[in-house]
């Protein structure tokens, strides 16, 4: 009977020589197997790295791309003018008037249609978009702070030209509401300087306010036209 230790160690060196190689083969393909499970682990590390790679760089680039998009179709940001801007110069339809500017109560006939300053509510309409026709007292008022007053003929103004009307109009101090009835489609107004136009997209509206928005002859260009009331059909 063959003990275990006559295959560590035999008196015989071609069969010692025999017995150590065997050993080293095992050790070696011991290691070669634990070499190939350690690359193996590797390469699913490395894969999974990819993987999570490509899914982080396609979402940041969906990520970038929404965000261009965003800008590329984003409305245009509100036209702006420069407050106190007023230099006195002349703007072909453009009508002067002279109105009071006293604070009353009830209802006021005004010279003007719409009315381009005088007597007026004593709170002023908060400036914005409006769907409804409004109060000419509380608009008025609002023009006594620097605002211009947009207004159009709803049954000669599609909403074609309303989208027009909006564009020309700064985020501030300004108002925009139909008013049915007037003598033109459109009318812009500030404190005691009035156009009327047959074409929303008339240039002279953009005129009309570089010149007038916020005038410094209003008669209290820095007072606020926000804090006052909203009226009916607020956008």
């Amino acid at each position: 009977m063959t003990s275990s230790s006559d295959k560590r160690a035999s008196g015989n060196p071609a069969k010692q020589a025999q017995i150590d190689l065997t050993v080293k083969q095992q050790r070696e393909q011991k290691r070669q197997e634990k070499l190939a499970e350690y690359q193996k682990q590797v390469a699913k590390r490395k894969r999974g790295k990819l993987v999570w790679w490509v899914v982080g760089s396609t979402a940041a680039l969906v990520v970038i791309g929404l965000v261009v998009a965003s800008f590329a179709f984003a409305p245009a940001p509100p036209t702006s003018y420069q407050a106190g801007n007023s230099t006195g110069r002349e703007i072909d339809g453009v009508q002067t008037f002279e109105n009071r500017s006293d604070h009353v109560q009830g209802t006021v006939t005004y010279e003007q249609t719409p009315p381009a300053g005088g007597p007026h509510n004593p709170i002023w309409l908060n400036c914005g978009v409006y769907t409804e026709p409004q109060q000419n007292e509380n608009a008025v008022h609002s023009m006594e702070h620097g605002a211009v007053w947009i207004t159009y003929d709803p049954e000669r103004v599609d909403a074609a030209g309303i989208d027009a009307l909006k564009a020309v109009m700064p985020s501030s101090y300004a108002l925009l509401s139909p008013y049915p009835g007037m003598d033109t489609p459109v009318a812009v107004s500030a404190w005691n300087h009035q156009l009327k136009v047959d074409d929303p997209s008339d240039p002279r509206i953009s005129e009309f306010f570089t010149e007038f928005w916020r005038s410094q002859n209003a008669p209290e260009p820095n007072a606020a036209c926000s804090g006052g009331v909203n009226g009916p059909g607020r956008a």
